[in-house]
């Protein structure tokens, strides 16, 4: 008895390799399947936050005016924080910009902004400078006429 089960499965697995041969070379007949487009669907499109109209395209080393709205208890006000950009990053929406400014005795205050966010009301160019890094982090250790970028003037 253990004979015959044992024989039977050993007759069959020809014919099992048989269709599995069958099956690949269909696959491989058929048409390449196009791979899906990089704009997220379904629920993933509903997690992006829009794009905030009001932010225009600002690149490291412009001198900026960002205006946030700033809730403190149940009042909400405009703060103005003027400084230059020093670092962009991308990232959907975690894509933010820093802004670094000199506040009173030369201390240096560094803001974070998220360029998605809806409490940033308008950002405004001051000034482009020339730059050659994508980060400025040098600027951090430079106070007064060092800490100046020369500006770049477009014809």
């Amino acid at each position: 008895m253990t004979d015959q089960t044992q024989e039977a499965p050993a007759q069959e697995a020809p014919e099992q390799e048989e269709e599995v041969l069958e099956a690949q070379a269909e696959v491989e007949e058929a048409e390449p399947v196009e791979e899906a487009a990089a704009e997220p669907t379904g629920p993933q499109r509903s997690l992006e936050a829009p794009v905030n109209p009001n932010i225009p395209d600002i690149r490291p080393g412009d001198t900026v005016n960002v205006h946030a709205i700033v809730r403190e208890g149940e009042r909400e006000r405009v703060q103005e924080f003027r400084g230059t950009v020093i670092r962009m990053r991308k990232g959907g929406n975690n894509a933010n910009f820093t802004v670094r400014r000199t506040a009173s005795h030369g201390i240096g205050v560094e803001r974070t902004f998220l360029l998605r966010s809806p409490l940033l009301e308008k950002v405004d160019i001051i000034r482009r400078a020339k730059v050659r890094q994508a980060q400025l982090y040098y600027l951090r250790e430079r106070a007064g006429k060092r800490a100046r970028l020369k500006e770049r003037r477009e014809n």
